[in-house]
């Protein structure tokens, strides 16, 4: 019988999961921020062999603030994301950040840190299947 991802965190890592509605935006956003990254690594180097190099470049246009900014606008234009989804991603994106983005606006900033922190609390509630259709839906976009 195989394990679930959750298994492997609480049984071997010791991770007790808590309601992520008591964790800070920033802390939703940073955990966000990862695990989006990782998503979006996983699709782009399971789709063909190619130098890291390349990996990179692609990676990082997927997952800039410019880009996660594109997304979340395209998300609410097409009333894409639930009533409690809009709020997390709200909440994330007013929250006062200490650090702004390389080569994006403060705009864009705060609206990826709100999409990072709805990533965050998607992949912190375990809501695996609404994770990978937002994923699904933004690469898409891209595409």
């Amino acid at each position: 019988m195989e394990k679930s991802l959750d298994s492997y965190f609480s049984d071997i890592l010791n991770v007790e999961y808590t309601n992520p509605n008591e964790y800070s935006p920033l802390s939703l956003a940073y955990i966000g921020d990862s695990v989006f990254d990782l998503l979006v690594k996983t699709v782009i180097v399971t789709e063909n062999n190619k130098q890291a190099y390349k990996y990179h470049k692609e990676v990082s246009m997927l997952v800039k603030a410019e880009a996660q900014a594109k997304y979340i606008e395209y998300l609410l234009e097409n009333d894409l994301l639930t009533e409690e989804e809009a709020w997390i991603y709200k909440r994330g994106r007013n929250t006062k950040t200490h650090s702004t983005a390389k080569n994006a606006t403060v705009g864009q900033y705060r609206m990826a840190t709100g999409f990072e922190s709805l990533i965050g609390y998607l992949y912190l509630n375990r809501d695996y299947d609404r994770l990978f259709e937002i994923t699904k839906q933004v690469l898409e976009m891209e595409r």
